[in-house]
């Protein structure tokens, strides 16, 4: 069943919602439903409603609210996956699985070995196609809530921003060429339930001796992630894997 995320100013006394915009277009003119046909929406904040579609006009689709319930579909831990901007559209990858393996939130940060320039004059719509991605992947794997994704940082700021976290941990490869593979596991195993873990991930070329140097001053630990060698639109998504494993598979 189709799913879609509703503002508060949408819904009418608890009993109607007003959807219009791109998922008005998406009911009417891909998914062509017609009254008396049933969606679910979400506030974003953990609960949906079942709805039958009452009235479909030229602008909105108004739905009535069925029956209401509490979802349990996020992962019991924030993870937060900061990324070193990498070429291409590997990012959007990154937050379209991301999303729909767990992730809180996003965060692209300006690494000293990424190639792409962030263009101050082409941030506004950049930022808005990663939301829209995190939404749409969001509805399609039953999120309870939307990820959030942040304006890139620099690393200083990344590392500012990252102090209020419980746990912080840097991806990067000469641990897993060590064999290092403890430093993950355990980290995940003392996690409590809402808590907070951020993850810098490095872009193509990874991260310089200087990054690493300044990221563990502040705290941050190194850890591999397992003894092969991954892209770096691969390691995130292997990380959120780990944690679903560890807390949501028992």
């Amino acid at each position: 069943m189709q799913r879609y995320f509703v503002l508060k100013d949408q819904i009418k006394n608890n009993e109607q919602i007003v959807i219009s915009g791109d998922d008005y277009h998406h009911i009417v003119r891909v998914m062509r439903m017609n009254e008396g046909d049933e969606v679910i929406c979400s506030n974003g904040n953990g609960l949906a409603a079942l709805c039958e579609i009452e009235q479909i006009t030229n602008e909105s689709v108004i739905v009535r609210v069925i029956e209401s319930k509490e979802e349990r579909t996020e992962l019991p831990v924030h993870i937060y996956i900061a990324h070193g901007l990498p070429k291409g559209d590997k990012f959007e990858l990154v937050i379209q699985k991301g999303t729909e393996l767990g992730a809180f939130s996003f965060i692209p940060f300006l690494a000293a070995r990424s190639v792409v320039k962030w263009e101050a004059k082409k941030a506004e719509k950049k930022l808005e196609r990663w939301q829209k991605i995190a939404k749409e992947a969001a509805e399609q794997a039953h999120r309870s809530c939307v990820p959030y994704v942040h304006a890139p940082m620099t690393l200083r700021e990344l590392v500012k921003f990252a102090q209020t976290f419980d746990y912080r941990l840097v991806a990067y490869e000469e641990e897993a060429r060590n064999g290092e593979g403890a430093v993950l596991r355990t980290v995940l195993r003392q996690m409590k339930p809402g808590q907070s873990l951020v993850v810098l991930f490095g872009p193509e070329g990874g991260f310089s001796e200087q990054e690493i140097d300044l990221l563990r001053d502040h705290g941050f630990l190194s850890c591999g992630l397992g003894p092969r060698i991954l892209r770096t639109e691969t390691a995130p998504l292997y990380l959120l894997a780990a944690a679903s494993y560890e807390w949501e598979l028992k």
